[in-house]
């Protein structure tokens, strides 16, 4: 078995050769460097989503509101780990995109721009605390 060592950066750096989340990916393809920086941006969003989405009905049970507000949870703290782990890449890019889905799904849905309505400060605007 042939074992390729790939320095690890401990400082930012700009390039398509980086390993993102998992041993080998996205490789040295620029196409795959593409597609690895559009999933860092999509779980950005999705965690954002997660922040201020509202999935639970009203009147639903205490403990189903329960199961469903601990799985949304869950979900939204490993994407944001996942996120956490891509940046520790240390690639410019990836920290880039990271940042940028974040604020887009800020933007889209935790900001008042894209509400529609003015938010009250004592309105619920989440399933998770």
């Amino acid at each position: 078995m042939h074992h390729m060592e790939m320095m690890m950066h401990m400082t930012f750096y700009w390039g398509k050769e980086a390993e993102i989340l998992f041993s080998g990916w996205p490789g040295a393809r620029s196409g795959m460097y593409a597609l690895a920086l559009i999933v860092v941006f999509v779980m950005g969003i999705i965690v954002e989503w997660l922040s201020y989405c509202r999935l639970i009905k009203p009147g639903s049970t205490h403990a189903a509101a329960g199961l469903v507000q601990t799985l949304l949870h869950t979900i939204r703290i490993g994407l944001a780990y996942m996120v956490m782990l891509a940046l520790m890449s240390f690639n410019g890019g990836v920290f880039l995109v990271a940042v940028a889905g974040h604020a887009v799904g800020f933007l889209v849905f935790g900001s008042r721009v894209c509400r529609g309505s003015e938010m009250v400060s004592l309105e619920k605007t989440s399933d998770l605390p």
